[in-house]
């Protein structure tokens, strides 16, 4: 598999498969296609797709008759960014996957910590990507790398974790002091994430995007 990223600001990857070879994708992603690309909706995702929410259902591009082409679409402002799965496991906030060679698993990564699990809210339910292909990934807006060395932290927004490498652990903190609480703006709790890894930050969460813009939402009227 051969691809190309094209575009600005809603950014589109083009793959170019060699005969039989398949993606993996969410429903609505592809934008478009060659005609010898055949379509197969699967339910691999399993239970624990159901139970965080997503849709357990992907859908199966395979190249038949020759060599095929397919276009995936990003669905908000931001990037598409190839993950390279042979170098390691790594774990994304749970809309982040776009699409994937069939060599890649994507899985439902529950975080274990008591408290992640009770504050972390999206930050809970992750996706971890597997295998030995290519993904690919959507950022909302830019992209941020940094690398933790071992024990090295930082303190993120939870929104702005776009995913880490598996060897990254990540917990929740609450923002110390009362008045900081109800009178910051920044909300209860944010995120460590501590090293050793890899991680990627997005500058344009779409849960702030709306927070910014529901305010200026008309409200129905009372009647």
């Amino acid at each position: 598999m051969n691809y190309e990223i094209i575009g600005g600001a809603f950014p589109v990857v083009e793959c170019h498969l060699e005969r039989n070879e398949t993606m993996i994708t969410e429903g609505g992603s592809m934008v478009w296609m060659s005609p010898n690309m055949d379509m197969q909706t699967s339910g691999a995702g399993g239970l624990g797709r159901f139970f965080s929410g997503e849709n357990i259902f992907q859908n199966l591009y395979t190249a038949k008759n020759g060599e095929g082409m397919i276009a995936f679409g990003s669905s908000f402002p931001g990037k598409i960014i190839p993950v390279d799965l042979r170098e390691g496991d790594w774990i994304f906030q749970k809309r982040a996957f776009l699409a994937s060679e069939d060599s890649v698993k994507v899985s439902v990564e529950f975080r274990k910590k008591l408290g992640a699990g009770f504050f972390g809210g999206e930050g809970f339910i992750m996706q971890r990507l597997s295998g030995n292909g290519t993904a690919f990934v959507e950022i909302d807006g830019d992209l941020k790398e940094i690398f933790l060395s071992d024990g090295e932290q930082i303190v993120v927004d939870t929104g702005n974790v776009a995913g880490y490498e598996a060897g990254v652990s990540m917990d929740i903190v609450q923002v110390k002091g009362m008045k900081n609480i109800l009178f910051g703006g920044e909300g209860l709790f944010n995120t460590v994430l501590t090293g050793p890894g890899r991680v990627w930050l997005q500058t344009m969460p779409i849960s702030g995007v709306a927070s910014a813009i529901l305010p200026y939402l008309p409200t129905p009227s009372n009647k």
